[in-house]
């Protein structure tokens, strides 16, 4: 594949490095230059921010843990705390056997051996009841407030037969945003003050306060943008619309009522009332799976700049957005045979790009030969 002139090719990051159904990556900012791979199964890798590197080290092993039977259900986000350089926490998400469950657990790195964390240390944060095996979410993230915003499903199969994305007494089918340095009620976790739904502001009798925004089916991956402030979140969709969101405090993403832009349940003349609609949406003679990602920052690809860059899980195709607060215009950037599961920040602020061939690759210099 040759990158079009002015686009960025792509090209493997770390080529002398392999990993086993990468779905997170992440760079903490404590001075190591290390970066962390999340490994489906239940295993966290690690290694030096070298292109030339060739081993990694088993930073935490899990799999005794982990329920991955499902396609989608594993270990499938990792969030290192603000503080992390100081206290050794981070915190992971992921799915559990008997009862089905997603786990949100916090964990520390050992006193002795700062490339390895404690897997004793685990303290569970917050537990949430999963139906089913699919839609599970996963992204965990701190957002630029100091919070911890949590991705979760609407509990799976299909159609959200339970009513969960409208269902503000249920965690699933929302992104949740807690406060776990500040344990309160009897939790491992406070609500952050400002939370929509906090001290009893219910859109229903008993709804719960965790939630930031609801109406989603499975939100996969999400991203803070600074220098706007906005809140990325792709949902990937049910027979029809994959859709990007920009989520704001409270809002009602419409799932099951509409998927995308359009009517689902009933198919049509539903009631609108109160949703936020999608600001980009696509079709599956498009794509079939949408991969959430990042407003692109970096320095190798300037004519990216301030543009959202996501892609299609099924097909490979990498689109990039421009959004000016009311409308949004689509390009497609490249078409891949990757199997794109994450886009993440790297430590130098360009992007990376987690595929299941696994291999973890990068934008190269406009008009460069690319990869095959």
């Amino acid at each position: 594949m040759e990158a079009p002139t002015g686009e960025p090719g792509l090209s493997m990051a770390f080529p002398n490095l392999t990993f086993a159904r990468p779905v997170d990556l992440q760079a903490p900012a404590d001075g190591t230059n290390r970066i962390f791979v999340v490994e489906q199964a239940g295993r966290i890798r690690g290694f030096l921010n070298r292109p030339d590197e060739r081993t990694t080290f088993t930073f935490l092993d899990i799999q005794d843990r982990v329920r991955s039977v499902g396609n989608e259900e594993g270990l499938l986000g990792l969030a290192f705390h603000p503080k992390f350089k100081d206290n050794g926490f981070f915190f992971v998400d992921f799915t559990a056997d008997s009862p089905r469950r997603t786990v949100i657990a916090r964990y520390r790195v050992d006193a002795e051996t700062p490339n390895r964390a404690d897997p004793n240390s685990e303290v569970v944060i917050l537990e949430i009841p999963q139906p089913f095996s699919n839609h599970n979410g996963g992204q965990i993230a701190f957002g630029p407030d100091g919070f911890l915003y949590i991705a979760l499903g609407d509990g799976g199969s299909g159609g959200d037969p339970r009513g969960n994305g409208q269902d503000t007494r249920s965690l699933l089918g929302a992104l949740l945003r807690i406060d776990p340095d500040r344990p309160d009620g009897g939790r491992e976790y406070g609500i952050p003050s400002d939370n929509p739904f906090a001290g009893g502001n219910c859109p229903q009798a008993g709804c719960r306060e965790e939630i930031f925004a609801y109406g989603l089916r499975n939100p996969w991956r999400f991203s803070f943008d600074a220098p706007t402030g906005r809140l990325w979140l792709a949902d990937v969709g049910q027979n029809a619309w994959e859709e990007v969101d920009v989520v704001e405090r409270g809002n009602n993403y419409g799932w099951n009522r509409m998927e995308g832009n359009h009517c689902f349940s009933p198919m049509s003349g539903c009631d609108v009332t109160g949703l936020t609609p999608p600001v980009w949406e696509y079709d599956h003679s498009v794509g079939h799976s949408i991969t959430g990602g990042y407003v692109y920052r970096g320095s190798i690809a300037p004519e990216l700049v301030g543009r959202y860059v996501f892609s299609d899980f099924t097909t490979g195709r990498i689109f990039t957005l421009e959004y000016d607060g009311v409308q949004a215009t689509n390009a497609e950037l490249m078409d891949t045979d990757l199997n794109i599961a994450s886009f993440e920040m790297g430590p130098d602020g360009e992007l990376l790009i987690c595929a299941f061939d696994g291999r973890i690759y990068a934008f190269s210099a406009p008009d460069t030969d690319g990869i095959p």
